[in-house]
């Protein structure tokens, strides 16, 4: 194997762009879409159907009302003398993981002393109250390097099943349109719910809404997929937190029109206990080997997270690695990762491969990161209904661009994020098997890029590019309907969305 290449000290991160943030200085100005209050509180302006651009403060760790606690270290461990340490880390946390959780749901932490820790496997953490904590993601802290061939993910961190629908509970939502930000929906049996309890606003794909999209005639070559209303259904989890006569208020806005033209929407209550929570990833750097630059018979991503609720990765480097620093799965919930890198992927520049941080979850932040070498450095996949931020991110040496990546996505900002690649959210067209429209509620907020196209789809809401500085382009198809823009090339006030709307939520919840 080529010798894992050394690292200077590259983890004391401070904020990766700074940002200069006072609400208190903040001025009313005009604005199509949102004023600027002498208090610095936002109002946002509806468009002709009731759409706003929707709150994005819920998201991340406790929906950030809460810091990462510091938990206490339980078990310490050092690096085997020689060969592999994963069975040594494995069983340091299959052992915490036998602990009885404290009131906060706590197990303790792992200490991983540091030192060189080779991994010929995965290690895996699927028990709720275990933080696995390093002494440093640098070449003189702790390092876990990926030895061994294997396409897998280093650390794997997920609970078990899927969502279970509750029998009996699904009723129709009875709105003709539910519009963009909206924290509440008219249904026809409300006595079927309490608040408090979790529920999923179901949206079914329909066969004209596939054809209004135009999603029905993408342009075929070989291996295209024209898409399938029966792979459209969608899924929005939501916790009831009203319920005032037919009216089922939600913890999270709706981050796309609701239309009975396509189909409505529709409430049920759902059950979900094999989710894990309180898990935390810090203070570590990932290492995968590596025999070229295009070599892809290793490690694809550091930290895999899965069915988990209510989660951190903070202060960890990742560096060979084919695909990610940090991945968040379709049943990922609240997670905050935050002052990471992924750094220097090796694998073939080509589709599947570099999306330094993905989200496929809901309610996800990942903030102050930084990347270089990416394809889709903070990107989401197919179907993912968030809201979800990522803030105050940087990228580099890019190979591809930011953004939403294929077949609907619905609702996420981002907010200061700055790269000398590209942002877009378009119609990719036939790009990979049919990736088509990536979806909506897309918000560019103070964004810094080499260009960026950002269209709105045909139906289904709209996509904005707000503050933007970099070249404006037609992207991949010429054709598409615009997206909403608003000063190109000047940044607006607030600086940061994200931080705008959090500070006005703690002050006026």
């Amino acid at each position: 194997m080529k010798a894992i290449q050394t690292m200077g000290t590259i983890c004391k991160m401070g904020i990766v762009i700074v940002i200069l943030f006072n609400l208190s200085s903040a001025f009313a100005q005009e604005s199509k879409y949102y004023t600027v209050n002498g208090d610095g509180s936002l109002t946002l302006k509806p468009d002709r159907e009731g759409n706003i651009i929707p709150d994005f403060s819920r998201v991340g760790y406790h929906m950030g009302d809460r810091e990462f606690p510091k938990i206490k270290v339980v078990k310490s461990v050092a690096p085997a003398e020689k060969g592999s340490s994963q069975e040594i880390i494995q069983r340091a946390i299959d052992e915490v993981a036998a602990m009885k959780p404290d009131k906060s749901g706590f197990r303790g932490t792992i200490l991983l002393k540091k030192g060189i820790y080779t991994i010929s496997g995965a290690i895996t953490i699927n028990t709720s109250g275990i933080v696995l904590r390093g002494e440093g993601c640098d070449e003189n802290g702790t390092r876990l390097i990926a030895t061994g061939k294997d396409r897998r993910s280093l650390i794997q961190v997920s609970g078990l099943g899927n969502p279970k629908e509750v029998k009996g509970t699904r009723t129709k939502i009875t709105n003709e349109y539910v519009s963009v930000g909206k924290f509440f929906v008219n249904v026809e049996n409300p006595e079927n719910f309490k608040v408090g309890e979790e529920i999923i606003i179901y949206r079914p794909g329909t066969a004209n809404w596939i054809k209004d999209l135009q999603m029905d005639k993408i342009i075929e070559r070989p291996g295209t997929k024209q898409w399938e209303a029966s792979g459209y259904n969608l899924t929005f989890e939501r916790k009831i937190t009203d319920i005032k006569g037919n009216q089922i208020f939600v913890n999270q806005p709706i981050v796309m029109p609701l239309e009975k033209k396509y189909g409505g929407a529709e409430v049920y209550k759902f059950s979900y206990s094999g989710r894990i929570e309180e898990v935390g990833i810090e203070n570590i750097l990932f290492e995968s080997e590596y025999t070229s630059d295009t070599d892809e018979e290793h490690s694809w991503k550091a930290i895999d997270f899965d069915k988990i609720d209510n989660g951190w990765v903070s202060n960890v480097v990742s560096k060979y690695f084919a695909t990610s620093c940090v991945n968040l799965g379709k049943y990922a919930r609240y997670i905050t990762v935050t002052d990471s890198k992924c750094l220097a992927a090796k694998s073939v520049i080509t589709g599947g491969r570099r999306y330094s941080f993905n989200v496929d979850g809901a309610f996800n932040l990942v903030k102050n990161c930084e990347t270089t070498e990416g394809r889709h450095d903070y990107v989401s996949g197919a179907k993912t209904m968030g809201p979800n931020v990522f803030y105050n991110c940087k990228a580099s040496k890019t190979h591809a661009d930011i953004g939403p990546h294929h077949r609907w996505s619905a609702g996420a900002l981002y907010d200061n994020i700055v790269t000398d690649g590209e942002i877009n959210i378009q119609d990719r067209g036939n790009y990979g098997s049919g990736h088509g429209w990536v979806g909506t509620t897309q918000v560019i907020w103070n964004c810094v890029v080499k260009r960026a196209a950002i269209q709105t789809p045909w139906i289904s809401g709209k996509n904005y590019s707000i503050g933007l500085i970099g070249e404006k382009y037609n992207g991949r198809l010429e054709g598409k309907p615009e997206g909403e823009w608003e000063s190109l090339g000047k940044h607006v006030k607030p600086q940061s969305l994200y931080l705008a709307q959090l500070q006005n939520r703690k002050e006026k919840p």
